[in-house]
């Protein structure tokens, strides 16, 4: 017998959607208002196969956590810049070569999506975050009409955990 649509699901019902610039991303030693733009989480997934005579059976191999990018505002007090290469120089200090421990550079990240009075309506936590891949600290050009100093990097993490 044929399912019955129930009235709830065919009839208008009120939603407030999530919108892409109420967040607040907390990141231990970048203070919050610096962070302009920032990905949320991404998981894949693998597909594993098993051989067997004339046909495939697949099966679920390993999730991986994608890297996430990240963009700042860099203001001459306080320095985004000086705030990026502190926590750069728990990765890798330039001046003597010397490379830091992980549980120095790792860091777990906050992203709180806010609701339209400013309740936190998604946390995410990232665990185990550093950066990776490029940081670019922006170009200078005076032909420019004055847009901010940008700065881009790009996060790895252990895992991310959706609070709610």
């Amino acid at each position: 017998m044929a399912d019955l649509l129930q009235s709830n699901e065919i009839f208008f019902s009120a939603f407030e959607p999530k919108v892409q610039n109420r967040f607040i991303m907390y990141l231990d030693g970048i203070p919050s208002f610096l962070i302009k733009k920032t990905d949320r989480p991404k998981i894949s997934g693998e597909a594993k196969v098993l051989d067997h005579i004339n046909i495939q059976r697949k099966y679920r191999g390993k999730s991986k956590w994608s890297d996430i990018s990240i963009e700042l505002y860099d203001p001459i007090v306080p320095s985004g810049a000086q705030a990026v290469m502190e926590w750069i120089r728990l990765h890798h200090e330039s001046v003597t070569g010397r490379d830091g421990y992980a549980d120095f550079y790792k860091k777990d990240v906050t992203i709180n999506v806010l609701g339209p009075v400013g309740d936190k309506v998604e946390e995410w936590t990232l665990k185990g975050a550093f950066i990776s891949g490029e940081t670019n600290f922006g170009s200078l050009d005076w032909s420019n009409d004055g847009d901010p100093l940008p700065i881009t990097l790009q996060l790895s993490m252990d895992y991310c955990i959706l609070q709610f």
